[in-house]
């Protein structure tokens, strides 16, 4: 018969659902590491800008040195010295370039794994499809951005005032007629900013949508072409694509509307400042070669901006996605848990209540009982009813909402999560492989040699010989999802890698809905090797052959454990409605008494 559980059901709140350590700084600290570099980036700049002066001060020299003086040889020195510092400033320019190229890939080194990190557990917390893999597209644009043009612009700006000083230098009229094409053309870029913010931010959202679209498209392509549906999609494709081209397009237009008006505005500026010249020149107030100097300086002073405006899309883009990175590599950081010894004792679930990630409604309530080493438990029940949420709360991809899921006595959020995962094996109903060999799949991607581990898991997943039978055997390439598999392959292998490393807890989601009756014989032949070497087993099942190796079973139905004792007593109990048992009778007080152990 039935024993009562000696785990006693408990109401105590866990801490809410979220990240498992966050680290809010990443990006921020990442970027506040490449300061000592970026200041040497502003030395090289200040040292480029003060060597644009070479243009000017050539010029000013030719015209009241050389033709004054017609002096041959004092031409041929004034070229030699120009000559060099034309040749310095562009060997600076250059390495200022690369250095931003260089930092902006150690940006990307140092975020790229908590970017990749945030990929992988956004969407275990709610993430919607798409957000998952934004902070590895914002870590590229960032990266792209530093490596462009665009930040040389904003290096220059502070330069400024020195051409403006220049042109005080050699008369007031110049100095003041520069400061005020200066800030019309400051203006200007304040301008751009703001009409552009509106459309830039609107063609990154409709163009994440558009891509999540054509991922999902492409995954089920099978599908699609199998019941014709190219002509729907396409339409909506279209859609997401017309609006797309519409925000870029409105974006471009205000930015290439706003750049060429500053370049033709600095153009006549330019020619205007020469005009000013020429006059002040004709008045014997300025030399020839002043004027020529002034136009030159006054160039030189408003090419940052005209930089900055024809960057502008790039820097309005790396800037949100800088503050989208602040937020998104705030979720996985991972708190350093202390490494805790190999569980080999027990499972225990307390007051377990179950909720989608992002969700508040639970699917599975006030869940406990526990399994020791050696027991195998069946879940059964009807479609929706909390069975797969159950799975994933006990390997610990969902966290409760409520109560606890222990190993040992250790919770699941006291471990480290890649330690906690070599004591755990898990095949999910939703069996996701990723493009690899064979043999990568099965090691779970692990870079040491391990051939004897692969090869013992395979075997115990009685997939060796099915391997083998592959065109390269375990270096076969599976492809995308295990597209070059059967849907039985790939439930073996998937098996095979959960099995991999002899873990403690196996966890099994609808392990057998591919399988054969070979695989069926397998499969128990696993399930009953794990609990002979003193693991613990969950099989998450619809076929009775899902059953054979395990000696418990958990009815699950109306959000709760209904049934749980020894699988003979289970099976008779459901098969038999009208009879009224002790088991019965506590299935029919409502998920909130469901509490058992065997």
């Amino acid at each position: 018969m039935f024993r009562t559980s000696n785990v006693a059901n408990t109401n105590r709140k866990s801490e809410p659902p979220g990240p498992r350590g966050v680290n809010t700084e990443a990006a921020r600290s990442a970027l506040r590491r490449r300061l000592p570099d970026l200041w040497t980036v502003g030395v090289f700049s200040a040292a480029v800008n003060l060597l644009t002066l070479t243009g000017s001060f050539y010029m000013l020299q030719i015209y009241d040195r050389v033709l004054v003086s017609r002096s041959i040889e004092t031409l041929v020195l004034l070229s030699i010295i120009a000559l060099v510092a034309f040749a310095l400033q562009g060997m600076l320019d250059s390495f200022r370039v690369r250095m931003l190229s260089r930092i902006g890939a150690q940006f990307d080194e140092e975020l790229s794994p908590a970017a990749f990190r945030a990929a992988t557990l956004l969407p275990l917390q709610g993430a919607k499809p798409g957000e998952a893999t934004q902070a590895i597209r914002d870590t590229d644009q960032v990266r792209a951005f530093l490596g462009s043009a665009g930040p040389t612009a904003l290096f220059d700006m502070p330069f400024m005032p020195i051409f403006v000083a220049g042109c005080f230098l050699l008369h007031p009229w110049l100095g003041w007629f520069a400061i005020g094409g200066g800030g019309v053309i400051v203006l200007l870029t304040f301008v751009t900013d703001y009409r552009t913010r509106g459309p830039v931010r609107d063609a990154n959202i409709t163009g994440n949508k558009r891509q999540v679209f054509s991922d999902a498209a492409r995954r089920h392509s099978e599908a699609v072409d199998a019941m014709g549906m190219h002509g729907a999609l396409g339409q909506r494709w279209e859609a997401l694509s017309r609006d797309f081209r519409d925000g870029s397009l409105k974006a471009s237009d205000i930015q290439s509307g706003m750049g060429a008006f500053a370049k033709i505005f600095r153009v006549i500026l330019q020619s205007g400042i020469l005009g000013l010249g020429a006059y002040l020149a004709v008045n014997q107030e300025i030399s020839g070669g002043a004027m020529i100097a002034a136009s030159i300086m006054t160039s030189r002073a408003l090419a940052p901006i005209e930089t900055a405006i024809a960057n502008w899309k790039g820097f309005v883009g790396a800037r949100e996605a800088y503050a989208r990175l602040k937020t998104s590599l705030a979720v996985p950081a991972g708190t350093k848990q202390l490494t805790l010894p190999a569980p080999v004792a027990k499972l225990t679930v307390e007051g377990l209540t179950v909720a989608a990630p992002g969700q508040v409604d639970p699917i599975l309530i006030n869940a406990n009982f526990e399994l020791k080493a050696g027991d195998g438990l069946g879940i059964i029940g009807p479609s929706g009813s909390g069975k797969s949420s159950l799975a994933r709360a006990l390997v610990g991809v969902w966290r409760p909402a409520k109560g606890a899921v222990r190993l040992d006595g250790a919770m699941l959020e006291h471990w480290d999560r890649d330690s906690l995962g070599k004591h755990i094996g898990y095949l999910p109903q939703d069996l996701a492989l990723v493009d690899g060999t064979v043999a990568e799949t099965i090691s779970r991607f692990q870079p040491e040699d391990n051939a004897e581990r692969i090869i013992h898991a395979a075997r115990a997943a009685g997939a060796h010989e099915l391997i083998l039978s592959l065109p390269e055997g375990y270096s076969t390439r599976i492809g995308d999802g295990g597209a070059v598999l059967s849907g039985g392959q790939r439930q073996r292998l998937g098996l095979a890698r959960a099995l991999y490393g002899d873990p403690f807890l196996v966890v099994l989601d609808e392990p057998n809905s591919n399988l054969d009756a070979d695989g069926d014989a397998a499969l128990t032949a696993a399930i009953s090797a794990v609990r002979a070497r003193g693991g613990i087993v969950v099989v998450v099942t619809h076929r009775p052959a899902g059953l054979a190796s395990v000696d418990l079973v958990a009815f699950v139905a109306d959000r709760g454990i209904r049934l749980f004792g020894p699988k003979d007593e289970v099976m008779a109990t459901l098969t038999k409605p009208a009879e009224v048992t002790p088991l019965r009778r506590a299935a029919n007080a409502g998920p909130m008494g469901s509490a058992a152990h065997v």
